[in-house]
């Protein structure tokens, strides 16, 4: 008996060992700890996937374990826009991670927020390029949209081998801005996998874009048009840009295909803005990084609070992540790269002609697989305003031929009015987030974690609310 104890045992071990590989978490990419970190408990992860061997192209991770029940949650991807602007820097350490960074730049703090309380959470800084993901061939940063999705394909791919367990979860495909290209791509190059592949398919549950853009030329002009419905440029000017423009067919690389005294408007309308009026979020304050610099030399703890966002938080970010420690931790800047990080690539080339892609039938092929679809909005963005997301989003549904499910009204987060939303045909829902600039959770993070929650949760945003005091 003992002997068969012992083979017992033996085997027992082989399968726990066997195990450990199967759950595969990969021990090299754990972070331990980021310096100045709160403790948490909740595991993160760090590192490389490598896309393109032979070019020595690879995209750098950072993978952050849900706050509780990791293992019985879905996986949620998210990108930033640009293009070429980090989804690290961006979504993970100044939107939704857990972890913002402190006033000093020297530290992290807790964000009470984070939206891996609903989900875990990958971040990609794509293409390669883009803050510490790297290719050693140069011609690689010559880049575009479909490239982009198909190295964002084989990353995926490669990094359900380092954490294979996720291979069976649900994927939820997330972002903002010019991921309104990023996602839908994606998707449909997954979407393409799935159909061809006689294996391994992925459950692509759900894509959720914010602020994105969608269709040139009508997301351009909302910008104008939210401009002169916001007080931010005259009747003459708005006017003349409103009933002269015609931006059927605009393009990035022709836009002066309009009339002269079009041009002559916009112009008009860009300096009458000008630079102390933060585009992506018109009712927040400007950060002067002269001022946070010399406090940031001094030691002082940066503290430039406007509607309780820190305004300054993108240049306190960037010291943190010059950090030589942090870099360590975070098992990034393997090659040494002769630039230092920054949240926007200085050595991408990105086509200039991509961004004129209309991205409406992408999203119809993700729907006719009935995936759900949200477009949603902050409405203090006038980048990407709302006034062309709603257009379009409601110009997909009566293409579909989708009827209106939920009737265009107000939803609610913690008895207050969270945005305004509708649904079309139970799968395509357009929402927007009050108050919110075109970093929706970074303006606004108590109710851009209530519409992810509902989104992963498969649920409606909630219509009603608690009757007022007195009542």
């Amino acid at each position: 008996m003992g002997l068969l104890k012992k083979c017992v045992l033996t085997v027992v071990a082989l399968i726990l060992m066997v195990g450990v590989k199967i759950e595969g978490y990969p021990e090299e990419d754990l972070v331990v700890n980021l310096p100045g970190q709160p403790k948490v408990g909740f595991k993160q992860y760090a590192g490389y996937v490598d896309v393109d061997e032979r070019a020595g192209r690879s995209l750098f991770y950072y993978f952050v374990e849900a706050e509780v029940d990791a293992d019985k949650k879905p996986l949620t991807l998210w990108l930033n826009g640009g293009p070429g602007c980090s989804s690290v820097g961006g979504g993970a350490f100044t939107e939704l991670g857990p972890f913002f960074p402190r006033g000093d730049g020297r530290g992290l703090r807790i964000n009470k927020k984070s939206w891996n309380k609903v989900s875990n959470l990958l971040f990609v800084e794509s293409p390669a390029g883009v803050g510490w993901s790297y290719s050693n061939t140069t011609s690689d940063y010559t880049t575009g949209d479909e490239k982009t999705a198909n190295d964002m394909h084989i990353f995926l791919m490669r990094w359900y081998d380092k954490f294979p367990e996720f291979k069976s979860r649900g994927l939820f495909l997330t972002g903002e801005s010019y991921a309104g290209h990023y996602i839908p791509q994606l998707a449909n190059a997954l979407l393409d996998h799935n159909k061809h592949s006689t294996d391994f398919r992925f459950h692509i549950k759900g894509v959720a874009i914010g602020n994105p853009l969608l269709k040139l030329d009508r997301d351009v002009p909302a910008t104008y048009e939210y401009f002169w419905s916001h007080g931010l440029i005259s009747d003459e000017v708005g006017l003349t840009i409103m009933n002269n423009c015609d931006f059927e067919d605009y393009t990035f690389e022709d836009p002066h295909n309009v009339t002269k005294s079009c041009n002559d408007a916009i112009s008009k309308a860009n300096n009458a803005v000008g630079d102390y009026i933060d585009n992506y979020d018109v009712i927040l304050d400007v950060c002067y990084p002269s001022l946070v610099e010399q406090e940031l030399r001094l030691r002082k703890v940066a503290t430039h609070i406007s509607v309780g966002v820190d305004v300054c938080m993108s240049y306190e970010r960037r010291l943190y992540f010059s950090l030589p420690r942090v870099q360590h931790a975070l098992h990034a800047n393997r090659t040494k790269l002769p630039y230092s990080w920054s949240m926007c690539s200085r050595v991408l080339n990105y086509s200039d002609t991509d961004g004129n892609i209309n991205i409406l039938p992408l999203l119809k092929r993700i729907i006719s697989h009935r995936i759900p679809i949200w477009v949603y909005s902050g409405d203090q963005d006038s980048v990407v305003p709302l006034l062309g997301s709603r257009t379009l989003v409601r110009e997909l549904a009566h293409d579909l031929k989708f009827p209106i499910t939920v009737p265009y009204g107000a939803w609610f987060n913690k008895g207050q009015v969270g945005g305004f939303a509708t649904e079309y045909g139970n799968i395509l829902t357009f929402a927007t987030v009050r108050g919110a600039s075109h970093m929706v959770p970074f303006a606004q993070p108590a109710r851009a974690l209530a519409l992810f929650k509902s989104f992963i949760n498969g649920q409606r945003l909630p219509n009603t609310t608690y009757p007022p005091i007195g009542d």
